[in-house]
């Protein structure tokens, strides 16, 4: 018998997608329904999707990149100047996402660049500062993530900023971040009054040199296997990273207090870290550049190896096409504000903090963090029903980072281009929110998405370097310097 001939006979059994309607009808007949999460491929990619799927190399592409992420290590092995870690001359200047130049720089990212020109000596006064950057003489431009390092928010850094030095040996890969100032009114945000000015002095002349004492007197810190412990306590490792720091202090607190520094330098220090909740932030994101960084560079990878954003633009770069970038404008946060601030006053998404998310943490990760959505805006359920949504444009799951939620799952891992096209579903980021007007400093933290667009441009050029069956075996992978 078959099933046409039981279809009036047998109970009905009924899949679902799209509108409600159809569900809600059934449903108030008391038939059960199954909804079915389909949807349709970004537009446009038919062409190039099925070009790239058909690439012989891609699946151990992909499996070579996959490896080479998952084995990446992450130790704390130094803190150091700028000048001295990345070999930044005066007037070089580092920022967020992808390449950018003045004329075409948001507030917030305006802000920063001033803010840096007058911590370095190179301007006496705003007014100086940005007539020096719109002549652009002496003065370069250059993404954190060309010199292997990331930077939250704007991103800024300059020759006198100390970094943290992150070693993986798996892939021997090396990756710097800056040190974190804070939430409000900071340098990342786009804010250069006198105070900010001041606290970064003192981060370069108190906060930097205690940080590499205790650091050279412990001896290398294992900062993936604190992010491991975060996760499973509660951080998702973007926008919300207590137990990180408070781990990370632990860490450091005795070779602190021995260091041979004043106890009132070692106080301050004390309480500037332990009070500020998103400190381990800026261990977490040069974590994720090494653990990306292992997967570029491959011939034939789907794999996205870079989401970042400057308040203009949102960029990604993917491991077959290598350091090109893919480019659209950024869109802006939809979440909560601080104080009167509203939607009005808050820029497009800013930040290399995406890092985050493309090593399958931070907005992937909300389910093992649903006080987060307390910060960014959402429930409970939307954090849940995100971070399942994540494992379907993703290749891989990491053990190193697991759900307890979620039954221990791993981390969902590896974005894949073709995914992305496939299904239309788009990584989920939740951030902090800078004012559009420089100056201004954090507005509130929420939840955004990257265009569509840069998934689309990436496809096509995939496709351009997919050649027929004879195709060359993978390259071997890019390092971090």
């Amino acid at each position: 018998m078959s099933a046409l001939d039981t279809l009036l006979t047998a109970e009905p059994r009924v899949a679902a997608a799209g509108a409600d309607l159809l569900i809600d009808s059934l449903g108030a007949q008391a038939v059960p329904v199954e909804r079915v999460e389909w949807r349709p491929p970004l537009p446009g990619t038919e062409n190039s999707l099925a070009t790239v799927v058909a690439d012989p190399r891609r699946a151990e592409a992909n499996r070579q990149a996959l490896d080479r992420m998952l084995a990446s290590t992450s130790e704390l092995v130094d803190v150091r100047p700028a000048r001295d870690a990345l070999g930044l001359q005066p007037g070089e200047l580092l920022h967020a996402g992808p390449p950018l130049t003045w004329d075409r720089a948001s507030g917030p990212m305006r802000g920063a660049l001033i803010g840096a020109m007058i911590f370095e000596g190179l301007a006496d006064s705003p007014d100086s500062a940005e007539a020096k950057l719109a002549a652009g003489a002496g003065i370069t431009l250059t993404p954190c993530h060309e010199r292997g390092a990331v930077g939250p928010m704007a991103g800024v850094v300059s020759p006198s900023m100390w970094m943290f030095e992150l070693r993986d040996e798996a892939n021997d890969g090396t990756s710097w971040c800056s040190l974190n100032e804070g939430l409000g009114k900071v340098l990342r945000y786009g804010a250069y009054s006198d105070d900010v000015i001041e606290r970064l002095r003192w981060m370069s002349a108190v906060l930097g040199p205690l940080l590499q004492a205790a650091v050279r007197r412990r001896g290398r810190i294992d900062i993936k296997a604190i992010v491991a412990q975060m996760v499973q306590m509660g951080d998702e490792g973007h926008n919300r990273n207590r137990a990180g720091t408070l781990m990370l202090l632990r860490e450091l607190l005795p070779d602190l207090i021995e260091c041979g520094a004043p106890s009132s330098q070692v106080a301050e220090v004390t309480r500037f870290v332990s009070g500020n909740d998103h400190f381990f932030l800026n261990l977490v994101m040069p974590t994720g550049k090494l653990q990306t960084a292992a997967g570029a560079g491959i011939a034939g990878s789907t794999v996205v190896t870079t989401m970042a954003r400057n308040g203009t633009d949102f960029g990604i770069q993917v491991s077959g096409t290598g350091d090109e970038w893919f480019t659209a404008p950024a869109d802006t946060p939809d979440g909560l504000f601080l104080g009167s601030f509203g939607p009005d006053d808050a820029n497009p998404d800013i930040g290399d903090s995406a890092v985050c998310e493309t090593m399958g943490i931070g907005g992937f990760a909300m389910a093992a963090a649903p006080a987060i959505v307390r910060f960014v805006g959402g429930s409970v359920p939307l954090a849940l029903h995100t971070s399942r949504l994540m494992y379907e444009i993703t290749l891989a799951e990491n053990p190193a980072y697991a759900y307890p939620i979620l039954d221990f799952r791993g981390a969902p891992t590896g974005i894949d281009v073709t995914l992305v096209a496939r299904t239309g579903v788009l990584p989920q980021i939740n951030t902090g929110m800078a004012g559009k007007v420089a100056g201004t400093g954090q507005v509130g933290a929420g939840l955004v998405k990257p265009p569509a667009a840069c998934f689309t441009a990436a496809l096509d050029a995939l496709a351009a370097r997919t050649p027929g069956p004879a195709a060359d075996s993978p390259s071997p992978p890019k390092s971090v310097v």
